[in-house]
């Protein structure tokens, strides 16, 4: 992950459009399958929501775990309402999503656990884990990751995606998400998934412009659906990752 903060973010919102051009002839030299990949797909069109605060990113988050997007928008449009009923694009304060009833929310829809989750969440933005935009630019990637990840019900994951979408961070690789994964295994021609160890491994060689390869990845599922992702190229990269064997492994091989 990228390690850079402030200065990295600022110059990724002011500069996207020349930046877009420098990150794909970065990555298409660095590697000729992403090259084939950025010509399939076209320019680089990720376009972070800056504007989204950590609170209600993560609100959001919570609420669309493990649900499909529609009936996870109309719970999030009920949680608005139950404090903004005019006015659609705002939000409760980390102390209104405090002192609301478990009860009302399991009555929008939020499941037992994600009420915890939400309750936790404003608990933590009012003691400043989880702060506001501001506070979080300064910091690197490792340090924000684990900042939020404390937060109940929120894993690396979806911090990966709040760094990618909501504050343009370059360098972030979600090697444990499917998409990624998947437009990997498609783009290479492996037979499996890659593993997210091996992954991250040969991932290194975008860096620092993962968060742009991992985009790009997402984009060759599509073009497999539409039938226009490029024949990949021969032979497939052998994906290696040191072994570790456990000691119950190593204890089999003994005997």
């Amino acid at each position: 992950m990228s390690r850079r903060g402030t200065t990295a973010t600022v110059d990724f919102f002011q500069e996207r459009a020349p930046l877009s051009q420098q990150i794909v002839a970065y990555l298409g030299a660095a590697d000729p399958v992403m090259a084939r990949l950025i010509d399939a797909v076209g320019p680089y069109g990720l376009v972070p929501k800056a504007e989204d605060a950590p609170f209600r990113h993560l609100a959001r988050a919570i609420t669309y775990q493990q649900l499909n997007g529609v009936a996870a928008g109309t719970i999030f449009r009920r949680l608005v309402a139950a404090f903004h009923p005019d006015d659609p694009e705002a939000f409760p304060t980390p102390a209104q999503l405090l002192a609301i009833a478990p009860e009302r929310l399991r009555a929008i829809g939020y499941s037992g656990s994600k009420v915890a989750a939400l309750k936790d969440l404003a608990a933590k933005a009012l003691d400043g884990t989880v702060p506001d935009t501001a506070t979080l630019l300064p910091l690197d990637d490792d340090a924000i990751v684990a900042r939020l990840t404390a937060v109940r019900g929120i894993g690396r994951w979806t911090v990966e995606m709040m760094l990618m979408f909501q504050l343009g961070r370059p360098d972030v690789l979600p090697v444990d998400d499917f998409g990624v994964r998947n437009g990997f295994r498609l783009a290479y021609g492996l037979r499996q998934l890659p593993a997210p160890r091996a992954l991250a491994h040969f991932g290194t060689r975008w860096a620092p412009q993962r968060s742009a390869a991992a985009w790009y990845l997402w984009r060759a599922c599509d073009l497999h659906k539409a039938g226009r992702l490029p024949e990949p190229l021969r032979p497939a990269p052998r994906l290696r990752v040191r072994a570790v064997r456990t000691r119950a492994a190593r204890s089999r091989v003994r005997r």
